[in-house]
């Protein structure tokens, strides 16, 4: 026994070891592939005798969305504590910037989209699924994260087959253009603040806008603030936007069939494809090895500004696509 506890034995272990976990690392690092938020929604209501009425194909968006983050290789690393997951970070990034886009979906949902007026009850199943979502992505334990999301989308089946029923009393989805601007907004100021967590990865001066508008303030000298992302943030930042932008991509599929009508009167069609087609861009094939962070015109990449540059974009569209709600 004596003669394999020797450092030639130990540390050949200890790099085949490393190796194990570097292969199946790699492995759960692949992203998942997109999917078809029509297909699937009609794939389902067929199989389970549904009815697809408005709501059904975004709650499908954001029940599968969710069980991707559960499902995919790997299944959901954010809180694991045992090796390969515990030492990335690429990946966990990337669940939390899709896990942020399902929040701000499910609390709309709940709070405006399947309510007639701020004065009606809220469904029940979506007054569950909605808080179950916002559990520490990081929790391992009593509860885990995945326990609990697992709950929510329990709720929001139960809520989605409630939707496919026709009798009175049963849930609602109401598809008004009031309520699509309420969502819109939030995820403005999501991708204002993820471009923004991007840009200042070079490193930005800037002037301190924080009393902009407030008269009260008074005539305060406008502070210059130097922003720069850490090093070691710069990847993490960039798979946090690559993940939110691939869980917005599907649920704006989703808002193009469950609002048609609006959208149609509002002739807002062609901008939400137009910002499916920016974010789209932020999921192309990366080449690198790793997150570059190149000087602004220096001769490597800087992939944090080229992803804030679709994002922005994106964001831009947003914007017009709310003003475009907002009228008549």
């Amino acid at each position: 026994m004596q003669k394999y506890l020797t450092p030639k034995w130990l540390l050949s272990i200890a790099a085949i070891l490393f190796l194990i976990f570097w292969l199946i690392a790699i492995y759960w690092s692949f992203e998942p592939a997109t999917f078809n938020p029509k297909q699937t929604a009609q794939e389902y209501a067929q199989q389970h005798n549904e009815k697809i009425v408005p709501g059904y194909t975004l709650t499908t968006s954001l029940i599968t969305v969710t069980e991707t983050l559960m499902n995919k290789s790997g299944g959901y690393l954010s809180n694991d504590v045992m090796p390969p997951g515990l030492f990335m970070d690429n990946m966990p990034s990337w669940e939390f910037g899709a896990l942020e886009m399902t929040r701000d979906l499910a609390l709309s949902m709940r709070k405006d989209i399947s309510r007639s007026q701020s004065q009606s009850s809220e469904n029940p199943f979506l007054t569950d699924a909605q808080p179950k979502l916002n559990i520490d992505h990081r929790s391992w334990l009593l509860p885990s994260a995945e326990s609990q999301y697992q709950d929510a989308i329990d709720k929001l089946y139960q809520y989605r087959a409630s939707l496919s029923t026709s009798r009175q009393g049963t849930a609602q989805f109401y598809a008004r253009a009031d309520n699509l601007r309420d969502w819109v907004k939030q995820v403005e100021k999501r991708l204002g603040n993820l471009s923004q967590k991007l840009s200042v990865s070079v490193g930005q001066d800037r002037l301190d806008t924080s009393f902009a508008g407030d008269s009260s303030a008074g005539k305060i000298p406008a502070e210059e603030l130097r922003e720069q992302t850490s090093w070691f943030q710069l990847d993490n930042n960039f798979y946090e936007a690559r993940g939110a932008s691939w869980a917005l991509i599907h649920f704006l599929k989703a808002v193009e069939v469950d609002f048609a009508d609006v959208l149609d009167k509002k002739n807002a069609r062609v901008s939400v494809q137009q910002i499916i087609r920016e974010l789209e861009s932020t999921q192309e094939s990366i080449f690198s090895p790793m997150i570059l962070n190149g000087s602004g015109f220096g001769m490597l990449a800087n992939h944090s500004l080229v992803m804030a540059n679709y994002i922005s974009r994106a964001n831009a569209a947003l914007i017009e696509l709310s003003e475009l709600l907002n009228q008549g």
